[in-house]
């Protein structure tokens, strides 16, 4: 994914602060999650996120992301 919009980091942050869930396609996959934490390791970003139905733990880098949507 190309790096994020201004708009598109204020949706995410505005995603992480809601609670609200996020579409996030990537490699072919869709995942519906809700976002906890944008973090910075190693000089990548990575979303934080928590699986609504399972409660597992899942990290995103935004490198690998196709496209991510927020569920309004």
């Amino acid at each position: 994914m190309a790096q994020l919009t201004h708009t598109e980091y204020d949706l995410l942050e505005r995603a992480i602060i809601d609670g609200r869930r996020l579409v996030i396609y990537r490699r072919g996959t869709e995942y519906v999650v809700i976002p906890q934490a944008l973090r910075v390791r190693g000089g990548r970003e990575l979303i934080e996120a928590t699986h609504p139905t399972t409660g597992d733990t899942i990290t995103f880098d935004l490198a690998d992301i196709d496209s991510l949507h927020v569920i309004q």
